[in-house]
């Protein structure tokens, strides 16, 4: 067995950075944590990604938390992806206990309750700031994945796109998107089918059938303007970065509209943002809780997108934390650009869940400390192993953790402090705005407007034309004249007694003949 004082000097060794660094507790030794073992990570590595993961209940929404507290006080600014809606206590400043202050007292640190600065932001109709992007943001590839669309039905939604780019366009909502649609099967499809080739309107029909089933989900309400300005993300007050809260509780549902905006959200940062190379703390910090959801409807080229992003992002100086259950939710591709791993306890109940286990320990460094696959069912709630990147970019040795508490509220915000929140909100005013300035729909209704005027101005040309050509006829010339109306009124009256007699006479002598 390795004596306690070389598991000290592991630790310690470990955990000596040069830099700022987050405090995530300390390293348990047969139950104690010696003294100066604390589990730290370099501030500056925070941009190298993460995954905290383990059951159900074994306390990774509160790791997440932390994460998020300690980012704030260092002037990082976070977006939490809240699918459960249990994070909102950020906000608000924690409350002592005798079993945070046993925890504490055993960490050596002082628990000092304090509520961080919050946004909410929704993509529905939870209180926030709205969340919105238009169509032509979202970009025809995403928008075919969520609309779960074929290969055939995919190149027709890039030949919209296309037109247009090329005829100036804007596509801003869904009404504009369907309307183009309609038009390139209607009464634009000869000058598509001569430029862009022939578009079948069965094709059509499905994309706008489909564009239906996402409006019943509520996508509505996403696409459109005033468009999210990712850059607000970057908010500070008081020192402090601002916490982001992402409130998803009711489209737990619908996984593809929340899969594919978080999608669109890290391609607009990667666009937007500058180059920074490895700044001394990032700049913005995602946590994406729930991560299946983003992963489990991918197909193989959106997993490639999302592979990508993730190795490319890191120089924008933004940092991305996948929180899930199982490290397999994960892709092999995204799980290797992983810095920070957060281990919480996993449960062997199968012989599945044995091969799970053994398959995680794998992800960790080799430790003498500890047996890693036995470890992982046996640890308690609010411990976790831990291994972060140096500074130097090499992993930290394997840590067996004491995690700290939350600093603020572990429970939620009530009606009331949520409705004190969003009325104080900035981004509430700015962004809860619905603009809906003339775009592809409204361009597309006045030309045909114009064309139907023109069509009726041209028949009403031609009726007015053709009397002045031909000139009156002879019924016109009778009823002008009165002398020849007077004629043409007897004459009518002769021929209508003479038709009534000849009837008469055919009647009588019908009745005659019976």
């Amino acid at each position: 067995m390795p004596a306690p004082d070389d598991f000290i000097r592991a630790i310690t060794e470990g955990n000596s950075f040069k830099g700022s660094t987050i405090d995530l507790g300390g390293a348990l030794f047969h139950g104690e944590v010696p003294a100066g073992c604390t589990v730290k990570v370099p501030l500056r590595t925070m941009n190298r990604h993460g995954l905290i993961c383990g059951a159900t209940g074994s306390g990774k929404t509160k790791t997440l938390q932390v994460l998020a507290e300690q980012l704030s006080l260092n002037g990082v600014p976070t977006l939490l992806m809240d699918v459960k809606g249990d994070l909102s206590g950020i906000a608000a400043p924690g409350t002592s206990n005798e079993k945070i202050e046993a925890r504490h007292a055993k960490l050596g640190i002082a628990y000092g309750p304090q509520g961080m600065p919050v946004e909410l932001l929704s993509l529905s109709k939870e209180p926030g700031a709205r969340l919105r992007a238009t169509v032509s943001e979202f970009g025809p590839v995403l928008l075919g994945r969520i609309l779960e669309l074929n290969d055939t039905q995919q190149s027709v939604l890039a030949l919209v796109f296309k037109y247009c780019d090329d005829h100036g366009l804007p596509l801003l909502d869904l009404k504009d998107l369907r309307r183009m649609l309609q038009f390139v099967s209607d009464e634009g499809k000869d000058e598509i089918r001569k430029v862009y080739g022939r578009v079948s309107g069965s094709t059509v029909s499905i994309i706008l059938r489909k564009l239906i089933e996402i409006e019943q989900q509520g996508a509505d309400r996403f696409f459109g303007e005033r468009s999210f300005d990712v850059n607000d993300l970057l908010e500070m007050r008081d020192g402090k970065g601002v916490v982001h809260i992402v409130r998803l509780t009711d489209i737990q549902d619908r996984p593809r509209l929340f899969s594919t905006f978080m999608l669109c959200l890290l391609a607009e940062i990667y666009s937007t943002f500058p180059e920074v190379g490895d700044p001394d703390k990032p700049k913005l910090v995602l946590f994406i809780d729930e991560a299946h959801l983003i992963f489990s409807t991918a197909t193989k080229a959106l997993l490639e997108q999302i592979e990508t992003i993730i190795k490319l992002i890191r120089s924008k100086g933004v940092g991305v934390y996948f929180c899930t259950q199982d490290p397999d939710d994960v892709p092999e591709g995204v799980l290797g650009q992983l810095g920070l791993k957060v281990q919480h306890a996993l449960r062997a109940f199968t012989a599945k869940d044995r091969t799970t286990i053994k398959k995680t320990a794998q992800n960790y460094p080799v430790t003498p400390f500890y047996d890693v696959e036995e470890l992982i069912t046996s640890l308690g709630i609010g411990e976790a192993l831990v291994t972060a990147l140096s500074e130097k970019g090499t992993p930290t040795p394997l840590a067996h953790t004491l995690l700290r508490a939350p600093i603020s509220r572990m429970d939620v915000l009530n009606p009331l402090e949520i409705d004190g929140l969003v009325a104080r909100s900035e981004l509430v005013r700015t962004y809860n705005e619905v603009i809906d300035r003339e775009s592809a729909f409204e361009i597309l209704e006045k030309r045909m407007k114009a064309k139907e005027e023109e069509v009726e101005k041209e028949e009403k040309n031609i009726n007015e034309e053709r009397p002045r050509r031909e000139g009156p006829s002879t019924m016109e010339r009778m009823t002008k004249n009165p002398m020849a109306r007077q004629v043409g009124n007897t004459i009518v009256r002769e021929l209508t007694r003479g038709l009534l007699g000849v009837l008469g006479i055919r009647s009588t002598t019908r009745r005659r003949r019976y």
